[in-house]
């Protein structure tokens, strides 16, 4: 090798070790595509946005405070849907083996446009009313959600192994398709489980 053969491998090794040199900043003005698999995320929260606050003993006509949240890792805005049901501990819950919803028909819907890489929150407000109780089994007449109420007359039967009657207030999420132009079920669902008390 001659001298100018040495000067060409001598520049390009450095110009290779300056570039990883400098990889790190480059992060900071290039935008590399983010190959990270999309998900959307479905939360609930105990009213001051904590585990601990959950409303777990409910009493009759007494409003209780929950936090529901939404957060958009899709790679795009997205337009979703969230259904709030209730249930018993005999009735059809989601099932995250087959993807599919619960079979129950939704009380109270919110429908929220999230950016991507944000998320969306809101206050649910509920109350369990008209509920009537003997050894065996409690009956749930009323759920009001926000204001709204909805008969669900929903039979629960003691659980002894629990020690309680008890039901559960659930959330499915379903993202809008623009393809098929409608709601798909997300196959993602929240809960919390309720201890019913007259």
């Amino acid at each position: 090798m001659n001298l100018k053969e040495y000067r060409v491998v001598f520049a390009a090794t450095a110009l290779v070790l300056i570039l990883l040199g400098a990889s790190p900043l480059l992060n900071i003005f290039l935008s590399f595509p983010n190959k990270a698999t999309p998900f959307s995320e479905l939360y609930v929260l105990g009213k001051d946005h904590s585990m601990s606050e959950y409303p777990l003993a409910v009493t009759n006509d007494t409003d209780y405070r929950i936090i529901l949240g939404i957060g958009n890792h899709m790679h795009e805005p997205s337009y979703y849907r969230v259904d709030v049901k209730f249930r018993n501990q005999t009735q059809s819950p989601p099932d995250s083996s087959n993807l599919t919803p619960s079979s129950l028909p939704p009380l109270y819907e919110y429908r929220a446009f999230v950016g991507d890489e944000h998320t969306w929150e809101t206050t649910l407000v509920f109350k369990l009313q008209d509920i009537t109780s003997d050894r065996n089994s409690n009956v749930v007449g009323n759920i009001s959600i926000n204001g709204e109420t909805f008969t669900v007359n929903s039979l629960a039967a003691w659980d002894s192994q629990n020690g309680g009657f008890y039901y559960q207030i659930f959330f499915e999420l379903w993202l809008y398709n623009a393809t098929s132009n409608r709601f798909e079920y997300n196959n993602r669902a929240v809960w919390i489980w309720l201890n019913v008390n007259p």
